[in-house]
């Protein structure tokens, strides 16, 4: 190749002015691409990136605090508008032995409100005293007795109440009060109700079935004074506002986000790792964040348990049967915040493992290999799978795609989420991914060693 100096001296003065002119035009084209100032219209693309990142970044920590809301919303839709799984929620109480004796030393007070056995065992012991039954000293004395014959009458009471408690019967009655009490709150919230009364700012539900539940069991054990308790309106107060009104906006409004909110969610999360310049890292740090905002969320419930059962007095609610009564209605709740955490594990751990790292590419390495070798002992026992491999491989990417969108949408339209869900839907994700990786690889055939040929009579070994 000729030198700089030899290629101008073959040229004429004239040609060599025109050259170093057009060298001189091209140095000064690249220092005006390299730092000059912008074309009109279109940014550098220093700006542009930097751009998009902050958009992202943005549009990524926006998701991930609206991950916390989301999760709580949907759980406090369900628990308000559907009626099933608040009886889901709250049908344990009923076996749980705190509740079932909170509920017991309850039903007792109220039974008690409606007979009073100390003045029936008075009048009576008074009667036999004036028709002279008895005589009149031992009559002085059966006055004494009163009081312990109401005690024990009083605890007969409470065994016999308790033992329906502990039963079946009470199980199913604490089904259908819950379940016609949810019924009736979402009516009063809805404007559609008039079993629930909305009263003075103060919605109640009437659980006067219930009680007569009770009344019939104690009589059918022996405590005939039960019978005297009359049909009453055990109401029992919901909530209690100086503007019902606004609660049913609330209410309402909760049920939007409860619906919305997770595709909300979803979609700020989709445009902030699109409008990322490196989509994988923003996978990784949008799982990283959701499993943060999860954990904060699990801590600030704890905080909210704690403050509950500070709030609640003891005389309303032992502090045992309030912390079951908590755990239980939240445990759907925690469910939901454990299943957010593991999907942004998975999410990052799932983004990592298709990077360029050392672990990556090894993991990625062996899994190809054994599926190549997997695919090779299939075609050994006569399986051939050529023609399929031939389709799949150009549009393994494709199909990998479609897998995973599924799985989002799976758990995106699931009514409920929960860990066990995530579980599963990783693991079909898993399987799926494998089924691809086999049929798109090339199969490693295993090289059969040729046989040996005897050599003839009397040739060298």
């Amino acid at each position: 190749m000729t030198s700089h100096t030899e290629e101008t001296r073959a040229l004429d003065a004239d040609e060599r002015a025109e050259l170093e002119r057009l060298r001189a035009e091209v140095a000064r084209l690249q220092d005006e691409a390299g730092s000059g100032p912008p074309s009109k219209g279109r940014p550098p693309r220093s700006a542009r990136h930097w751009g998009r990142t902050l958009g992202a970044v943005l549009l990524i920590l926006v998701a991930c605090l609206l991950a916390p809301l989301s999760v709580t919303s949907v759980w406090a839709r369900s628990q308000v508008t559907d009626t099933s799984r608040y009886v889901e929620t709250v049908a344990p109480l009923a076996e749980d032995p705190t509740i079932q004796q909170a509920v017991t030393n309850k039903l007792t007070n109220l039974v008690f409100q409606y007979v009073d056995v100390q003045s029936i065992t008075t009048q009576a012991l008074t009667a036999l005293q004036q028709r002279g039954v008895v005589p009149p000293a031992l009559a002085t004395q059966l006055q004494a007795l009163a009081v312990p014959l109401a005690s024990g009458v009083q605890s007969f009471t409470h065994d016999r109440i308790q033992q329906v408690v502990q039963s079946d019967v009470f199980a199913q009655a604490w089904e259908q009060a819950n379940r016609t009490a949810h019924q009736q709150v979402v009516a009063a919230l809805t404007g559609q109700s008039s079993a629930v009364k909305v009263q003075n700012n103060t919605v109640t539900v009437d659980l006067g079935p219930f009680l007569d539940v009770v009344k019939q069991k104690l009589v059918d054990n022996g405590f005939q004074l039960a019978a005297r308790i009359p049909s009453v309106n055990a109401t029992f107060t919901v909530f209690e506002s100086t503007d019902v009104t606004t609660l049913q906006r609330g209410f309402n409004l909760l049920n939007t986000l409860g619906y919305w909110l997770p595709f909300i969610l979803v979609a700020l999360a989709g445009l902030g790792i699109y409008l990322a310049p490196n989509h994988r890292l923003a996978f990784i740090w949008t799982g990283i964040g959701v499993s943060l905002a999860a954990l904060v969320t699990a801590i600030a419930l704890q905080v909210v348990r704690q403050r509950y059962l500070d709030g609640v007095p003891a005389t309303v609610l032992p502090p045992d049967a309030a912390a079951v009564l908590f755990d239980t209605v939240v445990r759907f709740l925690r469910e939901a915040i454990r299943a957010l955490a593991l999907l942004g594990v998975i999410v990052a751990l799932g983004a990592f493992l298709t990077g360029p790292s050392v672990t990556a590419v090894t993991l990625r390495r062996w899994s190809v290999s054994a599926f190549a070798a997997a695919k090779g002992g299939l075609a050994d026992v006569g399986l051939d799978l050529d023609g399929v491999t031939r389709w799949v491989a150009p549009r393994a990417r494709v199909l990998r795609g479609v897998v995973v969108a599924v799985a989002f949408a799976v758990l995106l339209l699931a009514p409920y989420r929960t860990p066990s869900l995530v579980l599963w839907v990783t693991a079909g994700v898993l399987v799926a991914l494998a089924i691809i990786e086999l049929l798109a690889v090339e199969p490693r055939r295993r090289e059969h060693a040729p046989s040996a040929v005897p050599a003839p009579a009397g040739a060298p070994g």
